[in-house]
């Protein structure tokens, strides 16, 4: 795959205006073979972190809200060293998370905002075609890509979707309260709240879970964190009527027993885009399925 390559982008300037940088750092059409390479850009007044590697049609993935690459990595729920096999893999930080810079104005974390951020990485990197894909924050951002560039997004890969529509109006008070106990008293009162909920089905005997939880919030500024909070409590997906024209094909992989990210989404999502695929699971093994879920529905699309 050849030897890592780090790469600091410079504000302003397109990876196809570098010298070289089309044959070895970007790819202007939905397959291509990149060597390995990380590294930050300037997006939209905000540096991202992020990573490329793998051979095949270019996938761009994003994180859940609070996550990061390096907390994904952790909790496992894809195999990347697979995937990297059949495609060009991109993941990166989000505004306000991981090792990606942070922007004091909370409508920046809206998913539609934060889809803009994803449309202008692509656009730095020479890519002009690909599947999106992502977890929760990660997927509601690349619905809305979809919305935004249908013309550029060959398929979508949306793990456990969040709330959305007549469901969202709770989730967004429980955000506002969250970035207000963060502000006030930190993380502590929040991970002891936190405490008190049950995992998703699938990780009811995952001893480790609350630990993980607790352990990232710790890790996390807390002026960063409310500011995250403040804008999920502004976000939601795309209108119904703008999901229904999404034409790509789709994987959807739920899992039951998360009221955050509720069976219900992704259901009706299914029920409104015409080429998707729905999974649900509800134990330990099921999840462990997705990788496969994620390389064959690849395979299919490719």
């Amino acid at each position: 795959m050849g030897r890592k390559q780090e790469r600091v982008f410079v504000a302003g300037e397109r990876a196809d205006q570098r010298p070289g940088s089309r044959s070895r750092f970007c790819c202007l059409r939905s397959w291509c073979q990149t060597a390995e390479m990380s590294g930050t850009t300037t997006i939209r007044g905000v540096t991202l972190a992020f990573d490329r590697d793998g051979t095949g049609q270019t996938l761009v993935w994003g994180h859940g809200l609070t996550s990061s690459r390096q907390s994904e990595d952790e909790l496992g729920l894809v195999d990347w060293s697979r995937v990297r096999s059949m495609a060009d893999v991109v993941r990166y930080d989000a505004r306000g998370h991981g090792d990606s810079g942070f922007t004091p104005n909370s409508p920046d974390y809206s998913w539609d905002r934060l889809a803009l951020d994803q449309i202008g990485l692509w656009d730095e990197l020479g890519i002009e075609r690909a599947v999106a894909g992502g977890a929760s924050m990660g997927a509601a951002t690349a619905l809305h890509v979809a919305v935004m560039a249908p013309e550029r997004v060959t398929g979508l890969v949306l793990v456990i979707p969040p709330t959305a529509w007549e469901t969202r109006a709770g989730q967004t008070e429980l955000y506002r309260q969250m970035a207000d106990v963060v502000e006030t008293g930190g993380v502590e009162p929040l991970i002891e709240a936190s405490a008190a909920l049950p995992p998703p089905d699938p990780f009811l005997d995952d001893r480790r879970w609350k630990q993980r939880r607790a352990d990232a919030l710790r890790a996390a500024d807390p002026v960063r964190l409310a500011g995250v909070f403040r804008g999920a409590a502004i976000a939601d997906l795309p209108p119904v009527e703008d999901v229904r024209d999404i034409a790509c094909p789709t994987l959807i992989l739920a899992w039951s027993g998360d009221t955050g990210h509720p069976v219900r989404t992704a259901e009706r999502l299914g029920d409104l885009i015409a080429d998707t695929a729905v999974s649900v699971a509800s134990t330990a093994t099921d999840v462990a399925g997705w990788t496969d879920r994620v390389v064959d529905f690849l395979g299919r699309i490719a």
